[in-house]
């Protein structure tokens, strides 16, 4: 489970990333908004957690961008702002949920807890993966990639979604051949390199930002750099 905190102030972010990963979450800071919505934009997180005064970029500002850009990763807001009005500015931008400072930890992570679950139920509900600005729909078999729709084959599709489920997770090519190709044999690997390429060519070549890579001698990862 990974978090992307937007936090300037040092003794805020020390506290609440320590005890998120006490609890087991993998968090990633920004120490401004424009570094937040590069860090939003190129990688994959089950939450943001943002302030709203924070430099360069404020967290109302962050949060439409981010919205603008089809990002529909739950936010939870951070503020010392807590009128009705405050809130409401702050969820009509696109946020999840608000929590005024000071607060306590232990409500911090009912509402951190809440919204992955939330989301993780509505992504089951909808059956459709998505990974960046890629979205796969497991009902009508639609792949699109920033709004443009990729044609797969069946076999395409199959490890696509494979990866997908997988995502930012090393998947070997046995592992592959024994989940897509149902066959434990280490000649099918000419057969799985070919395939990948396939996929690479509709998913990644008319892109800027490449999401299927190579480890050398271990396998293949879907990821952003």
């Amino acid at each position: 489970m990974r978090i992307l905190l937007i936090e300037d102030e040092p003794k805020t972010v020390q506290s609440l990333k320590r005890g998120l990963e006490e609890n087991n979450y993998e968090v990633e800071v920004a120490y401004d908004g424009l570094m937040g919505k590069q860090l939003a934009t190129r990688n994959s997180y089950q939450l943001i957690v943002s302030d709203i005064i924070i430099p360069g970029m404020n967290g109302i500002e962050l949060c439409k961008e981010l919205r603008s850009l089809g990002i529909q990763t739950p936010i939870l807001m951070l503020t010392a702002l807590s009128t009705t009005d405050d809130k409401l500015i702050g969820f009509e931008a696109g946020a999840d949920d608000y929590l005024a400072k000071p607060f306590d930890f232990k409500e911090f992570m009912a509402r951190v807890k809440a919204l992955i679950k939330r989301s993780n139920q509505t992504l089951l509900d909808s059956q459709v993966l998505k990974f960046a600005d890629l979205e796969l729909d497991l009902n009508s078999k639609l792949v699109t990639r920033s709004g443009q729709k990729i044609n797969l084959t069946a076999k395409e599709f199959q490890l696509l979604e494979y990866l997908m489920k997988n995502q930012e997770k090393v998947i070997s090519k046995m592992e592959i051949a024994e989940n897509i190709w149902e066959v434990e044999d280490e000649n099918s690997s000419n057969l799985i390199e070919v395939y990948v390429n396939y996929l690479r060519k509709k998913v990644d070549k008319n892109f800027p930002t490449k999401l299927i890579h190579t480890q050398f001698g271990m396998g293949y990862i879907l990821r952003q750099e």
